[in-house]
C-alpha cells in the first residue's frame, strides 16, 4: 500500500511536468514511463528504509505508512482459528508425504 502511494505521488508529479499532448502521445508516455516510475518508487522506499532515522525521510514516507495502517488490521479470533486449522492440515499432509517417500 505504501508502494502504491509513492508510485501514485511520483506519477502525478511526472505526468504534470510532461503536460497534455495528443491522446496517442499521452498513452505512449504513460506506457513507457510506468516501469520507470515504479522503479523510482521502489528506490524511494528502499532509501527510506535505509535512512529511517532521518526526520525528513520519515516525514516524506509517513502518509504511505498511515495508508498502510488503514488497510491492515489485526486478525480476529475466528481468522486465527481458521489459520491454525489450515496450518495443522498442511503439516499433517506434509508429514504423511514424507513418511510415504521415506526409504
Amino acid at each position: 500500500t505504501s508502494f502504491l502511494f509513492v508510485v501514485l505521488s511520483i506519477s502525478i508529479v511526472v505526468f504534470a511536468l510532461i503536460g497534455l499532448h495528443s491522446l496517442w502521445l499521452m498513452v505512449l508516455s504513460r506506457l513507457v514511463l510506468i516501469p520507470v516510475i515504479a522503479a523510482l518508487g521502489y528506490e524511494v522506499i528502499y532509501f527510506g528504509g535505509r535512512h529511517s532515522d532521518n526526520g525528513l525521510v520519515r516525514a516524506m514516507l509517513a502518509p504511505g505508512l498511515w495508508l498502510q495502517g488503514l488497510t491492515t488490521r489485526e486478525p480476529d479470533d475466528s481468522q486465527l482459528e481458521v489459520a491454525l486449522e489450515a496450518l495443522k492440515r498442511v503439516t499433517e499432509t506434509e508429514q504423511e508425504a514424507s513418511v510415504e517417500t521415506a526409504p
